[in-house]
């Protein structure tokens, strides 16, 4: 089993909470980085659980580590977020959905899981389009946002599929958020448009995100040698969309 733990109290109102594991194209690792450096938000605590890797995380100039899986908060937006640095092995899914999601339940927030949708060819005169799915009751938010569904039939994989299926479950209200991307690179192109039709009119905040995509090769550079470590990974760790017709 596992444990979200606090390091410090924080003041939440239903809150929304971003889910920034790293999967295709590190669109929502990307997404939730940048939300969570332009926001300024606080690292309130982490998430312990079984299986997660037991390393320590320095930042650049810093003396101070941290954990690996982390949480962060604002409390003038009602805002959390789940920075990992990470990816989620198979074995230890379950286990940490069922950590994270209890949790999510118990403090009232509402989560936002993030995933990419591995495009077959690159679609340079499109962008990239949002789709959004829902448990519990939710799909009231993607409707009143004009997200549309998934145009065919698909399913979550990795620990976002995870999280995903422990929600509905718990008949949890939560959106999964799914973006076409790269599959090959880190995508922050896609991570863009996840921010600008999909977290920003749900969670209701405002973030700026010109520089996501004018400081795209210094972001594919920074995030290049994790996306070779997620392309390494089996599918069953890396948390994407896939449509079910790949496994028929």
């Amino acid at each position: 089993m596992g444990s979200v733990v606090l390091n410090h109290d924080v003041d939440l109102d239903r809150p929304k909470m971003i889910e920034g594991l790293p999967g295709v194209g590190l669109v929502g690792k990307i997404a939730t980085d940048h939300i969570i450096e332009t926001l300024d938000m606080d690292a309130v605590g982490y998430v312990a659980c079984d299986g997660l890797p037991k390393i320590a995380i320095y930042g650049e100039g810093e003396h101070d580590v941290g954990t690996p899986v982390r949480i962060y908060a604002t409390e003038t937006r009602d805002l959390l977020a789940l920075q990992s640095d990470v990816p989620v092995s198979r074995q230890t899914a379950p286990n940490f959905a069922e950590t994270l999601v209890d949790w999510i339940d118990q403090v009232e927030a509402f989560p936002l899981f993030l995933s990419g949708l591995a495009l077959e060819e690159a679609k340079p005169d499109r962008l990239p389009a949002v789709f959004g799915v829902a448990t519990g009751e939710a799909a009231d938010q993607l409707e009143a946002n004009n997200i549309q569904p998934p145009e065919e039939r698909g399913a979550i994989g990795g620990p976002t599929g995870a999280l995903v299926n422990r929600a509905h479950h718990c008949a949890l209200d939560s959106c999964g958020l799914i973006v076409e991307s790269d599959p090959q690179f880190p995508d922050p192109a896609a991570a863009r448009q996840l921010i600008a039709n999909g977290i920003e009119p749900i969670a209701d905040i405002s973030v700026p995100t010109d520089d996501l995509v004018g400081r795209a090769e210094e972001i594919r550079t920074q995030k290049e040698a994790l996306a070779k470590r997620m392309q390494q990974a089996s599918e069953e760790e890396s948390s994407q969309a896939q449509p079910l017709r790949m496994y028929q």
